[in-house]
C-alpha cells in the first residue's frame, strides 16, 4: 500500500528573523529603565553635561585621586550585567540568569569596553548550558544533598564560563564590535548613514527591527555615546517623523475607517511611541513604505548634518522618549529631524493617495489582521484602529491572528481552582480533536506576554491584563462549567483549522487526562475524607478543611490562615456544589507536603450566595497534587457522579469515584 509523505511546512526566514528580534529585544526591553537612568546621569553630570559633577560623571580628581564616577561603572557592569542576566533568565529562570551573569563578568573585564553584544550572547549561554548541566543529574540526587549539589554545580559552572569568557568570548566580541564600528563610521564620514532607512523602514513594518535595532544598534550607541557623549544611532529607528506623516496624510487623503482612525493613531504613535499603529496603514497601500523611507532619510540626513544624537536609546519612540535622551547640543537638531521627517513623509505619502486608485485600498481590519499576522501574535494596540480584538466573554468569539497554542488558567496561587479549570478546559480541547493546544495554570504574578488565551476568574481578570496584553482574556465565575469554556473551544476551532474543523481522525485519537496513577494515594488519603462535615458555615468549612490538612502534617497553621485570605480576596467556589479552598500564592512556605482534604455536606453550606456540598482543602508542592485536581474536575463535570458522590455511604465509594486514589 502507498504512503503519502507530506511535507512539513517550512518556516520563513522571516518568522525565524523575527523570533531572534523578539528574543534580543527581551533581553533588552525589560532593562530600558536602567538605560535611561544612565542616560540621565550621563546627559546631566558628565564633563559636557547640564550640570557637571566631577565626582557622579567621572572625570577629573578629588583628593588627588582620579573621580570614578557613576557614568562609567554602570555603562561598562550594570547595564550589561542586567542584560547577560535577564537572557539567562529567560532560558533558565533565575539560576540561568545568575550563571549567565557570571560568565558575563569575564567578557566585560577581558574586553575592558561596554560588553553588550557579549552579554547578550553569554547570559542565554550561560542559562542554556547550565540547564543541559543540571538535567544530567535531575532525579538522581540524594534527599538533603540538593542544594549542596545545586550551588556547587552553579559556582564551578560559572566560575568556568567566566574563564571562557575572558578567553574566547572577549576577543571575538571585541573585533566583531570595532568592525561594526567601523563601518558606521564609513558611513557616517561618506553621508551614506541616511540609506540605512531603505532597510531599517521596511524592516519596522515587517516586525524585523529588533533583530537589527537592539542586535547591533543599541549596544554601538551605547559604545558611541561613551566615547562622543551622544549617538546617532539611537534615532535611526526610533524616529516618530516617518509614521507621523504617513498618519497625517490619512487625516487629510484618506477616507472611511482609515481616516476616522487615523487623529488616534497619530497620538498613540507620536505620543505614546507604539510605532506599530501605523503599520496596517502601510499595509493597506504597500507604497506608501516609501513614504517611511523617504521620511527616515530626511531624519537621519538632518542628524548628520546638524551632528546631533541621544545619549541613550528612546524607548519607547515617543517624542517624549526622544527629548528625554537628547543631547544637551542636539535639541535644534533632534527636534528639525524629527519636524522634516514628517514633513517629507507626508508629502510623499499624499501624492501616492493622490495619484493612485483607491481600489487597492482593503479594510483596516483586514490590514490589523494582517500585521497580526505577521507579528505572529495579537497586536495590543489593534483595538485602537478599527474596533479589533473585541473583548472575550462579551458575547461572540474572539479572532487570533494565527493558530491558539497556549492557553494559561491563572488564579492568586496557581495551585487550586486554576488547576481545576485548566483540567477541565483541557478534556474538552482534547475531545474536540486538538490535543496538541497546551492548557496550564499559572499564579497570576508569574503570568508571561506569550499566551495566545488568558482565562481567570472575574474578579482577577484586571490583574492579569497588564502582564498578557497581547492575549485574548476570558473572565470566568464557574470553573467548573462555564460556557465561556465552549467559547474557548470554538475559538480553537476557528484559528486551528481551515473551515473550522479538525479532522475526524485527530479527534478520536485525542486522549482526554488520565485518571490519577501511582502515588497519588499519598496525596488523598483515607482519613482526609469526611463523609458529613459538622461545620455551618464558609469560615468554618475552611477550617474543617485545612484542619484535616494540618493532621496530616502537610501544611502549619500559617496556611489556614492564608485559605482565609485567599478566600476574601477571591471566592474559591467551583460550581456543581464544589468549592476548594486553598492559600495565596505568597503562602506556599507554608507547605510541607502535598495533600488534599474532601468533605461533603449534605444540607449544603452557603458559599458567598452559593450552595456548596464538597469542599476540597487543597495544598500542593511541585504540582504533585494536579492528578487528583484533574480526577475532581473529572467528577464534578459529569452530573452522574456528582450524584454518586452525594449517594455515596463508605469512604471507599468516595476514592473509588476519584480514581482509586487510595488503591
Amino acid at each position: 500500500m502507498a504512503t503519502e509523505t507530506v511535507a512539513k511546512p517550512r518556516t520563513s526566514a522571516r518568522v525565524h528573523v523575527q523570533k531572534f528580534g523578539t528574543f534580543l529585544s527581551g533581553m533588552i526591553m525589560p532593562n530600558i529603565g536602567a538605560f535611561i537612568a544612565w542616560g540621565i546621569i550621563t546627559a546631566l553630570f558628565i564633563q559636557k553635561g547640564w550640570v557637571p559633577v566631577p565626582q557622579l560623571g567621572g572625570f577629573g580628581e578629588t583628593d588627588g585621586k582620579p573621580n570614578v564616577g557613576l557614568v562609567g561603572p554602570m555603562i561598562t557592569y550594570l547595564l550589561p550585567l542586567l542584560i547577560a542576566y535577564t537572557g539567562g533568565r529567560m532560558v533558565y529562570d533565575v539560576r540561568g540568569g545568575v550563571v549567565g551573569a557570571i560568565g558575563t563578568m569575564g567578557v566585560i573585564v577581558g574586553a575592558g569596553i561596554p560588553m553588550f553584544i557579549g552579554a547578550m550572547i553569554m547570559g542565554p549561554l550561560g542559562g542554556w548550558t547550565m540547564k543541559k548541566i543540571d538535567s544530567l543529574w535531575e532525579g538522581k540526587i540524594r534527599p538533603g544533598f540538593e542544594m549542596l549539589v545545586n550551588n556547587f554545580s552553579a559556582g564551578i559552572w560559572g566560575a568556568l564560563l567566566a574563564m571562557l569568557g575572558f578567553y574566547a568570548i572577549a576577543p571575538v566580541v571585541s573585533a566583531f564590535s570595532a568592525g561594526a564600528g567601523n563601518v558606521v563610521q564609513f558611513l557616517v564620514d561618506n553621508g551614506l548613514l541616511p540609506l540605512t532607512s531603505i532597510f531599517i523602514e521596511p524592516a519596522k513594518v515587517l516586525f524585523l527591527n529588533n533583530a537589527i535595532n537592539h542586535g547591533v544598534l543599541t549596544p554601538l550607541g551605547v559604545q558611541q555615546s561613551l566615547e562622543q557623549g551622544k549617538s546617532i544611532l539611537f534615532l535611526l529607528e526610533a524616529n516618530p517623523g516617518p509614521g507621523l506623516g504617513i498618519l497625517l496624510a490619512y487625516m487629510f487623503f484618506g477616507r472611511g475607517a482609515a481616516k476616522a482612525s487615523a487623529p488616534g493613531a497619530a497620538i498613540i504613535h507620536f505620543l505614546g511611541g507604539i510605532h506599530e499603529i501605523y503599520f496596517p496603514y502601510v499595509l493597506m497601500r504597500p507604497l506608501l513604505i516609501l513614504a517611511a523611507i523617504a521620511g527616515g532619510m530626511t531624519g537621519v540626513a538632518t542628524l548628520a548634518i546638524t551632528g546631533s544624537g541621544l545619549v541613550a536609546p528612546a524607548a519607547p519612540g515617543s517624542i517624549f522618549a526622544v527629548l528625554a535622551q537628547t543631547s544637551r547640543d542636539s535639541y535644534l537638531g533632534v527636534i528639525l529631524a524629527v519636524l522634516l521627517a514628517t514633513t517629507a513623509s507626508f508629502l510623499v505619502a499624499s501624492i501616492i493617495m493622490k495619484t493612485t486608485k483607491h481600489s487597492d485600498e482593503v479594510d483596516l481590519n483586514d490590514a490589523t489582521a494582517k500585521m497580526e499576522q505577521m507579528k505572529g501574535k495579537k497586536s495590543s494596540v489593534a483595538s485602537s484602529l478599527a474596533g479589533a480584538g473585541a473583548a472575550a466573554g462579551a458575547g461572540g468569539v474572539a479572532v487570533l491572528a494565527g493558530p491558539v497554542r497556549n492557553i494559561v488558567f491563572a488564579c492568586d496561587a496557581g495551585m487550586g481552582s486554576s488547576a481545576m479549570g485548566a483540567s477541565v478546559l483541557r478534556n474538552k480541547i482534547k475531545a474536540a480533536g486538538f490535543p496538541d493546544v497546551k492548557v496550564t495554570n499559572a499564579a497570576i504574578a508569574n503570568l508571561r506576554d506569550d499566551y495566545d488565551v488568558v482565562i481567570t476568574h472575574q474578579d482577577l481578570t484586571e490583574r492579569a491584563k497588564p502582564a498578557t496584553s497581547s492575549a485574548v482574556h476570558y473572565s470566568v465565575d464557574n470553573f467548573m462549567s462555564s460556557p465561556r469554556y465552549d467559547e474557548i473551544v470554538e475559538l480553537v476551532r476557528k484559528s486551528n483549522t481551515e473551515g473550522g474543523q479538525a479532522s475526524s481522525a485527530q479527534a478520536a485519537e485525542a486522549p482526554v487526562d488520565a485518571a490519577p496513577g501511582a502515588g497519588t494515594h499519598e496525596i488523598l488519603a483515607r482519613e482526609s475524607v469526611v463523609l458529613n462535615g459538622s461545620a455551618t458555615t464558609r469560615d468554618a468549612a475552611i477550617d474543617e478543611a485545612g484542619r484535616l490538612l494540618l493532621d496530616r502534617g502537610a501544611v502549619d497553621e500559617g496556611y489556614i490562615a492564608a485559605m482565609h485570605e485567599r478566600e476574601q480576596s477571591v471566592s474559591t467556589y467551583m460550581g456543581s456544589f464544589l468549592a476548594i479552598p486553598h492559600g495565596t500564592n505568597a503562602a506556599k512556605d507554608h507547605i510541607r507536603k502535598s495533600a488534599v482534604s474532601v468533605i461533603r455536606y449534605p444540607e449544603g453550606i452557603d458559599w458567598n450566595g452559593k450552595q456548596v456540598k464538597f469542599v476540597v482543602g487543597v495544598a500542593g508542592v511541585n504540582n504533585e497534587h494536579l492528578h487528583i485536581l484533574s480526577a475532581i474536575a473529572k467528577v464534578f463535570t459529569n452530573k452522574e457522579q456528582v450524584a454518586r458522590l452525594e449517594a455515596a455511604t463508605s469512604v471507599e465509594e468516595v476514592l473509588e469515584l476519584f480514581g482509586k486514589v487510595n488503591a
